[in-house]
């Protein structure tokens, strides 16, 4: 397919799209379906086909973010003049839905759209998000997909699209923040035939649905991402790792695969160039451990994800040992528009060491719970008082959890500090992939310190004695400093060995779990210090009368 192909299809589809008065966009990502918004999709489009409205076209779209509020349905005429957000809406609200299309809005309906959770944000890896059917990839077209990996094929050489990246400054989203065009380098030199490109779609943080969202609203979007890293490195193989607690974004992946495959956006001589490129997906078990990217290829491979040290790292030395490029989803998800903007583009958004947007979930004891894209360097005090919306029943807030398991606890102190990679390590925390976790001041520290520690014991591997002994000893401490029982001496002993544990573990897994215990102590100590007994082994002894 070539590029005036391309337009072709993509102004068909915007005249099928126009030629309609009104359209009614259904969230379908999993938030709203699992509140009911299929039913309320079956129901419009029965009714439509009843009243034989070929005016009204109804159409399932992604995330449309606000998963608080779900099942969401946006309401558009055909001019683009008028766009109602509705909230919460059932089937048995589609006759009034019906009613008010060209009159006055459903008002018990109407999801207020200029307020800051929507006007804050700027978007673009979600910007087809809630906007195009995920399930059609005419309606990606139509939105300007594949354009950019059809201009690349045909009208850039490799060395120019990995230039675009490298000036982008991009950094890898998935939480180490590694430059991504350093990454692509990397593997572009090597001399090696054989060469791989995967994306790491294994989200496992709890209370993270980034990548999840992403992939259930714009799975093309990745794909694309992956082709045009593939013709930049010099791959023809790609593999997908998600998690297969993901059902919704497994399926629309690979109806996603299959339509570009048939359309000659993927395949063998892509554009009728020399450029080979499939892509195979590859089911997790739903071990955390293989996140980590040794462990994931090990995974890949049909062996145990278990991680393995490095160096060699996977760019020199990958899957079946040959130079493989690992990216995450939302880092891939950002080529196409830094490939058809440029790289400078990019990197005028954000700021100077953490360029572009960042994509989160908010979640917990916050209003306005749901997934948001902010520039990098954005205050986390506008990001949970004001696009989030603050703290709901009357509660105030007492901290917020930035990076999942890996992350840090940041007090009300740290609430004007930009949010970017370096700053946010300086402050005991890390970006992670996106997971951000509000706690009010119902929330016990000590209590969330032993949830994130449990789960990181649990999910150990075990491969390694300080991880595999480390974490499951913190958790006991912790169970017993947080039951009361703990003593100065059981406090110290936790501190040492959470510093044992990060420096000398063999991967993030274990490096990375003592960071919400450590951050608790720095920031709520008194809350650890509250619960103390009296040390008996420090109670002087009488002393000698003279």
């Amino acid at each position: 397919m070539h590029l005036d192909e391309l337009q072709e299809v993509a102004t068909q589809t915007q005249e099928r799209c126009a030629s309609y008065k009104h359209c009614l966009r259904i969230c379908m990502a999993a938030s709203c379906q699992s509140v009911g918004s299929e039913e309320v999709l079956n129901d419009l489009s029965t009714k439509v086909d009843e009243l034989g409205r070929d005016d009204i076209q109804v159409k399932g779209v992604g995330c449309m973010g606000l998963c608080s509020a779900g099942p969401l349905v946006r309401a558009d005429d055909g001019a683009g003049s008028q766009s109602v957000l509705y909230q919460q809406v059932s089937a048995a609200d589609g006759e009034e839905l019906f009613d008010s299309l060209g009159a006055e809005p459903v008002e018990r309906l109407v999801c207020p759209t200029d307020v800051p959770f929507f006007t804050r944000q700027q978007k673009i890896v979600l910007e087809n998000s809630g906007v195009i059917d995920p399930e059609n990839i005419h309606d990606y077209i139509a939105a300007s997909g594949y354009a950019s990996l059809v201009r690349a094929l045909t009208e850039m050489t490799p060395e120019m699209v990995l230039q675009e990246v490298r000036d982008s400054g991009l950094r890898g989203r998935g939480g180490g923040g590694y430059p991504a065009g350093l990454k692509w380098s990397t593997v572009a030199k090597s001399l090696e035939g054989q060469k791989y490109v995967v994306c790491n779609a294994d989200e496992g943080d709890p209370g993270a649905f980034m990548d999840r969202a992403v992939l259930e609203s714009d799975p093309h979007r990745v794909i694309e991402g992956m082709a045009l890293a593939a013709y930049a490195v010099g791959a023809n193989q790609g593999f997908i790792y998600i998690r297969a607690e993901y059902p919704l974004a497994v399926d629309r992946l690979r109806a996603a695969v299959r339509q570009a495959t048939r359309l000659g956006l993927l395949g063998q001589h892509i554009c009728e160039t020399q450029f080979s490129f499939d892509v195979e997906i590859r089911l997790a078990a739903g071990a955390f451990v293989c996140g980590e990217e040794t462990a994931l290829m090990a995974s890949i491979e049909g062996q145990r994800g278990q991680p393995r040290p490095r160096p060699p790292y996977p760019a020199d030395e990958g899957l079946w040992n040959c130079p493989t490029l690992i990216n995450n989803v939302e880092t891939l998800a950002n080529i196409p528009a830094i490939v058809r903007h440029g790289g400078e583009w990019f990197r005028a958004i954000g700021t100077e060491q953490s360029s572009g947007t960042k994509v989160f979930a908010l979640a917990g004891s916050i209003k306005n719970t749901g997934l948001i894209e902010v520039p990098m360097g954005i205050a986390l005090r506008e990001i949970i008082e004001e696009i989030g919306g603050g703290i709901p029943n009357g509660h105030r807030f007492k901290a917020v959890q930035t990076g999942g398991p890996s992350g840090g606890c940041l007090p009300e102190e740290h609430l004007d500090m930009p949010v970017e990679y370096d700053t946010l390590i300086r402050a005991g925390s890390i970006m992670g992939s996106g997971g951000m976790i509000v706690m009010d001041d119902t929330s016990s520290m000590v209590d969330v310190a032993r949830f994130f520690m449990e789960f990181c014991m649990t999910e150990s591997c075990g491969k390694c004695i300080p991880c595999r002994a480390g974490t499951y000893q913190l958790h006991e401490l912790l169970e017993k400093l947080g039951a009361g029982e703990g003593t100065a001496a059981d406090l110290a002993l936790l501190e040492d060995l959470c510093e044992v544990v990060k420096a000398t573990s063999l991967c993030g897994l274990g490096q990375t779990a003592p960071n919400p215990v450590l951050s608790t102590l720095r920031y709520f100590r008194d809350e650890y210090l509250e619960k103390l007994q009296p040390d008996p082994l420090a109670v002087s002894a009488p002393g000698r009368e003279s």
